[in-house]
């Protein structure tokens, strides 16, 4: 026998309660699931049903994993004895909607599942009805409102590495790579838009590689001039300049043991192109003034904004430097190219707030995610964390809603993507489909994985919104 159900046996009615149904009132049996049960069996949120005792005729199997109790145990008990919530009672959502027929959205409540964990859920309720329009019941759907299973258990860790977070194919690539890339020791160029990620990337390779007991350092060839860098870089002796009164150490001696991160490679001049390429060869460097060189015992990684290949065809760039550079390559995609992400990280962005600000946000609404999956996200995920903690600032609880949104969200300053201009969630739903099936040439079991759902239900998503693979009625994109 379950736990749970030795725990609370099924209570009878309290006098008083509920009032009785009129007679001759049809009430369906505790035991008589719903016609369209197999459906509701395979949706993700939790799906129950009562009658007008607020005795639970049908639990789905969504809602047997959220609450952890089992289906057998919760039918035909009061659904106040399964759920344990402050808002059972006169607040009861549930309750308001019988007494009034009028149903009830996204509203926030905290339950205790079985194991007696609490948990953040958002419910919504419907009133059930005859032919006759008489409501015999109601019907109560609620969605489990912590970050998503993938950030709360050991299954995280395979979308996870270092600081680096996805579930995309093109990201998992990268996942598989960069162990054996960050053992290898040899340098890496990563290149990719701003905000992409690049330097969390260096920093998962100075952690996965044999140097991570020494120092990773940071230089950001874009933000110094070039005299500036050189010094910043390669450290200085006392009087070697009129503003040098003491000596100074540069980044390659601070990361000695360790890796050095070179941001923005590509805004270096021609002539510190030279002395870096000498460092390469020679693996020493001078500081500036210095009588002699000292040993370079670092690791270099690189990054650019811009394609290095054609700055080096555009003679901007060095080619011998490039190919030093270059040993092994790494692409970050942008954000618009893994949209699957989008709330993958924005449930991890929340579950970070929540935490360093004490706040309990509990996601995001239906309208703010289809904004998030229309918009194109010129800023990559760096936009996206700065989106999410602006809504922490004017959001003081609840759902993200469109309002909580910086500016350049509004529809009259939306950057939405011209491919996908005002879509609904259904037609959001059908193109992220349609882009996952291309992604694995139409394969369905691979679609499903990537996906997390079952084959079966990607079948039927498939026959819903008519998609076949080009040649079989569906045009190619």
């Amino acid at each position: 026998m379950p736990e749970e159900s030795k725990r609370v046996s099924p209570a009878k009615p309290k006098s008083g309660r509920r009032p009785r149904p009129e007679p001759g009132l049809p009430v369906a049996p505790a035991n008589t699931p719903p016609p369209n049960a197999i459906i509701l069996d395979s949706m993700a949120d939790g799906v129950f049903t009562v009658d007008l005792e607020q005795r639970i005729t049908f639990f789905n199997r969504a809602a047997q994993e959220i609450t952890g109790v089992p289906r057998e145990a919760a039918l035909g008990r009061p659904c106040s004895e399964v759920f344990r919530t402050s808002f059972c009672g006169p607040a009861c959502a549930l309750r308001h909607t019988l007494e009034t027929g009028q149903p009830v959205a996204n509203r926030p409540t905290e339950i205790s599942r079985a194991d007696g964990q609490r948990i953040l859920i958002g419910v919504s309720t419907a009133p059930l009805k005859d032919g006759e329009g008489r409501i015999i019941g109601g019907v109560e759907t609620f969605r489990d409102l912590r970050p998503a299973p993938e950030l709360r258990g050991p299954a995280f860790n395979q979308n996870r590495l270092g600081g680096l977070i996805s579930k995309s194919p093109l990201m998992q690539k990268i996942f598989e790579r960069l162990p054996a890339i960050a053992r290898a020791g040899s340098t890496v160029l990563i290149q990719g838009e701003s905000g992409t990620g690049k330097e969390v990337v260096a920093r998962a390779l100075h952690i996965l590689s044999p140097r991570s007991p020494g120092p990773f350092v940071v230089a950001n060839c874009g933000a110094l001039p070039d005299a500036l860098l050189e010094s910043e870089l390669f450290g200085h002796v006392a009087g070697a300049f009129a503003d040098a009164p003491r000596e100074r150490r540069g980044r390659f001696a601070l990361a000695a043991g360790g890796t050095l991160f070179l941001n923005e490679i590509g805004e270096i001049s021609p002539a510190l192109q030279v002395r870096l390429l000498r460092v390469l060869e020679e693996h020493a460097y001078t500081p500036l003034g210095a009588p002699r060189g000292l040993k370079a015992d670092v690791r270099l990684v690189t990054s650019a904004s811009q394609d290095l290949g054609r700055l080096v065809e555009a003679g901007a760039f060095r080619r011998d430097l490039y190919y030093r550079l270059s040993v092994i390559k790494l692409r970050m995609p942008n954000l618009a190219e893994r949209r699957e992400d989008i709330t993958f990280l924005a449930q991890h962005f929340i579950a970070s707030f929540n935490k360093r600000q004490n706040k309990r946000i509990e996601g995001l609404s239906g309208d703010t995610l289809a904004i998030f999956l229309g918009h194109d996200w010129p800023g990559n995920v760096r936009e996206l964390e700065s989106a999410i903690e602006r809504a922490f600032i004017v959001c003081s609880q609840g759902l993200i809603l469109p309002r909580h949104l910086p500016d350049h969200f509004h529809p009259q300053n939306s950057t939405v993507s011209s491919r996908a201009p005002g879509l609904s969630l259904k037609e959001q739903e059908k193109r992220l489909l349609r882009e996952a099936l291309e992604r694995h040439q139409w394969r369905r079991l691979a679609t499903a994985r990537e996906l997390g759902i079952d084959k079966n239900t990607l079948r039927r998503k498939m026959e819903r919104f008519g998609l076949k693979p080009p040649g079989q009625g569906e045009p190619a994109s």
